[in-house]
């Protein structure tokens, strides 16, 4: 029932939109990591062709696509550097262009001055020296590719941020779900929602067996237990929930925490509904 993110600004613009439609959730920041494995081929845009084209096997056209891609890249990145740029619109293009910048930087080919990036005066690009990097999936014959590329691995410690939605009422489920599609891919706005209206629909069924009475926790838990998983038919098939003792703990918890039931000397009393 969590979104996580390592970019800070969708993070930043999800809370503030959840914050203001009032939708109760939690932030936790970890720390976590950003990796690439794979092999590097250096040179000119000449010279990483021509090693490329010494290759041979299956691998070869993939590597070669990929390669005309990065070309393609770094020669739209030289456009928009002839006549500068600052960094936050060079960098809104995509996670790509940080790598070609650091790759001019290092080439001495780049002047910054008041956070705007310009390539300098009467260079030529056909004698700047690139790492081209593909992954190590595309090496099917290793001893091959090792003859013109090196091995390379990137490993960025970044943080990463957890966003759990806390709501409970299957209409604030539907709210943030909405939100969350403008920031999370689809898969992960579908397993979330999903997650999310089967955790409402037991707190729901928690309440209903509740009624008005005091009932031992241990009772409800044994119920609950006897009962799943079950299955709830829906307009296109049926949705199954199941759950475990130590789930159907967490869920009184959390809803003797935002008020919906109290808990004493291990029995339970329904407040309101959801």
């Amino acid at each position: 029932m969590r979104f996580a993110t390592k970019n800070e600004a969708v993070k930043d613009a999800f809370i503030n939109e959840l914050k203001n439609n009032g939708i109760r959730f939690k932030v936790k920041e970890r720390l976590s990591y950003e990796t690439f494995i794979g092999y590097m081929i250096e040179g000119t845009l000449e010279e990483i062709r021509a090693q490329i084209d010494a290759l041979s096997g299956e691998e070869k056209e993939v590597i070669v696509r990929g390669f005309q891609s990065f070309k393609e890249q770094i020669l739209h990145a030289l456009e928009h550097l002839k006549e500068g740029e600052t960094f936050e619109t060079l960098l809104s293009e995509g996670y790509w262009m940080g790598d070609i910048i650091d790759q001019l930087m290092k080439n001495s080919a780049l002047d910054i001055r008041e956070n705007k990036v310009k390539l300098k005066e009467g260079i030529d690009a056909t004698k700047l020296k690139f790492q081209f990097r593909f992954p190590y999936e595309l090496a099917k014959q290793v001893d091959v590719i090792e003859k013109v590329a090196k091995q390379f691995a990137f490993i960025d410690l970044v943080p990463e941020w957890e966003i759990e939605i806390k709501e409970l009422r299957i209409e604030r489920v539907n709210q943030a779900l909405q939100i969350a599609a403008k920031y999370f891919p689809e898969k992960d706005v579908m397993n979330v929602y999903f997650a999310l209206i089967g955790k409402s629909i037991v707190a729901n069924e928690i309440l209903k067996a509740l009624r008005n009475e005091k009932v031992p926790v241990d009772v409800i838990i044994k119920e609950f237990l006897r009962i799943f998983p079950f299955e709830i038919p829906t307009e296109k098939g049926v949705m199954v929930i199941n759950a475990t003792e130590k789930s159907l703990y967490s869920i009184l918890r959390e809803l003797e925490k935002v008020g919906y039931i109290d808990i004493k000397g291990n029995k339970v009393r329904k407040i309101k509904e959801l």
